[in-house]
């Protein structure tokens, strides 16, 4: 193949190689995806009826779980349509799209978790100044502004991506289309402007981790100035679930990004996708539901509210 211009689809890595395990690998992931629609689901309605929830932390969570939703629908239906009917086939603009939509929910929950980070650091160590600092405005703002940089963020990488000339084939070592892959295809010389997308990426994300770190040393040194026992357990209880979703979001997909090619192959590389891409949507709801009971429930009053409605 010449250039992109000549290729109309791209092959994608299958899951397995006999009918039984993508059975096997459909099935799985149709567990985790409801599992995931579910408990998002339950998130941002539990989150939007309860007029007790309407704060800036409960504001962002909602967010935070539309982004999972996001990021769970663009990446496992094809797979599934791909294990069920035995293909590996992606249309060039199918990809070009999953490509924009997974760079757009990714770098957007990336940035939302930055601010939840914040959310957390002023209501522990201002908390004098916390209905201020984090008014309906700010929150709003703030929301938008995580969005528009994840839009942004998605449009300069899909047309960087897809405006190199790709000439090593149209097989991706991949079960979605990702960037990383779709550039080992490029036949293009222009390392200059791939390389300086990649470090301004770098640096916002950079930029992030460390302010995230940052606001973690003060909360921690807050808490620990708390004389009393339940009250560094009260402050502890609302950051935890924050900080455990920071960690698997930051350790998987840095694992999966920066994997040395000695070490890759088909199967790892698989894996490590999985775990950054559709496991942590599923897990954020149960993460945080697990340690806020304000939020465990609501949902259980929607779920029962709803069965008693049938």
């Amino acid at each position: 193949m010449s250039n992109s211009s000549s290729i109309s689809h791209f092959l994608l890595l299958p899951l397995a190689d006999t009918w039984q395990l993508q059975l096997l690998h459909f099935c799985l992931f149709l567990g985790i995806s409801l599992a995931a629609l579910l408990a998002n689901g339950l998130v941002i309605s539990a989150v939007a009826c309860g007029h007790h929830l309407h704060t800036p932390m409960f504001f962002f969570l909602l967010n935070l779980a539309l982004t999972d939703l996001g990021c769970i629908c663009t990446t496992v239906p094809k797979a599934m349509h791909n294990s069920l009917w035995d293909t590996r086939n992606i249309s060039y603009s199918g990809c070009a799209g999953q490509v924009f939509f997974f760079m757009f929910f990714f770098s957007a929950e990336y940035y939302l978790l930055t601010i939840m980070c914040y959310d957390r650091y002023v209501s522990i160590c201002k908390p004098l100044h916390y209905g201020t600092l984090l008014g309906s405005r700010a929150c709003a703002h703030m929301a938008a502004a995580a969005w528009a940089s994840g839009f942004l963020n998605a449009l300069l990488h899909t047309a960087n991506t897809f405006s190199l000339p790709l000439c090593q084939g149209n097989v991706l070592g991949q079960f979605f289309c990702e960037i990383p892959h779709i550039l080992k295809l490029s036949c293009s010389k222009s390392y200059l402007r791939k390389l300086g997308l990649l470090a301004v990426s770098v640096c916002l994300a950079f930029g992030c981790f460390v302010f995230i770190i940052f606001s973690y040393v003060q909360i921690f040194r807050a808490v620990l100035r708390i004389p009393s026992e339940h009250g560094q357990h009260k402050a502890f209880s609302t950051c935890l679930p924050h900080l455990a979703v920071v960690s698997l979001f930051i350790s998987t997909g840095t694992f999966a990004n920066l994997n040395p090619p000695s070490v890759s192959s088909p199967s790892l590389d698989l894996t490590m996708s999985v775990l950054y891409a559709v496991v942590p949507p599923a897990l954020n709801p149960l993460i945080y539901s697990l340690r806020n009971q304000e939020l465990k429930t609501a949902m259980w009053t929607l779920m029962t509210g709803c069965f008693q409605e049938h």
